[in-house]
């Protein structure tokens, strides 16, 4: 694998992942650049660039075989194996990752979710009981967790992360609208929602003039 990948490329990987599990389960054996390309609107040039960024996977004039290249996009992904998690704040948002279906299927195992509101700790979440944050550090000690979920309130939301950090927790997927102070072992996701409507509202804005 090359030592240095793009954040562009990076970005790009879980679409091919993702359009060629879709092409194995309509049964496609092979499928060429342009073929891949059209289907994810990217141009064929585009696919084998970011394609050989990880090694030659296909022959020219025969194509990818669908089966392998996805078995090679998840291994560099990392989805070969499982992640255990667990899910900070038991709101809409730590509610909808626990109860998606998708993540385990990509191999995403949720050990555990804390909160800190006496309502919902002890209550379920799916099969997975609501613990209370106090006890997180606690609970780190005692297993070992590859990613947690981040979706408190933005006042709480450093202090968890430190308790996190602090605890061997080297992967955070941010849903709090604030940017964490992070050493740099620590790797960090941000997904703020009310950003994305911004973008969005701002390429409506773009397109109506």
């Amino acid at each position: 694998m090359a030592g240095y990948v793009s954040e562009a490329v990076i970005r790009r990987l879980p679409g091919y992942y993702r359009y060629l599990r879709t092409l194995e389960a309509e049964g496609v054996k092979q499928i060429s650049s342009q073929g891949l390309g059209e289907r994810m609107k990217l141009t064929a040039s585009q696919i084998r660039q970011d394609i050989n960024c990880f090694g030659g996977f296909g022959r020219q004039g025969y194509g990818y075989n669908v089966a392998e290249l996805r078995e090679h996009i998840g291994k560099i992904l990392g989805v070969d194996r499982v992640h255990k998690m667990i899910i900070l704040g038991a709101g809409n948002i730590g509610r909808a990752v626990a109860l998606s279906d998708s993540f385990p299927a990509s191999g995403f195992q949720t050990l555990a979710i804390f909160d800190a509101d006496p309502k919902k700790i002890g209550t379920n979440i799916g099969a997975i009981p609501v613990q209370d944050v106090e006890t997180l550090a606690g609970f780190l000690a005692n297993h070992e967790v590859d990613i947690a979920v981040l979706a408190v309130p933005l006042e709480t939301s450093q202090q968890v992360t430190d308790c996190l950090v602090e605890n061997g927790v080297s992967a955070i997927w941010n849903f709090a609208p604030v940017d964490l102070k992070l050493p740099e072992k620590v790797t960090v996701v941000n997904v703020h929602l009310e950003e994305g409507l911004e973008i969005l509202s701002f390429k409506m804005k773009q397109m109506n003039g």
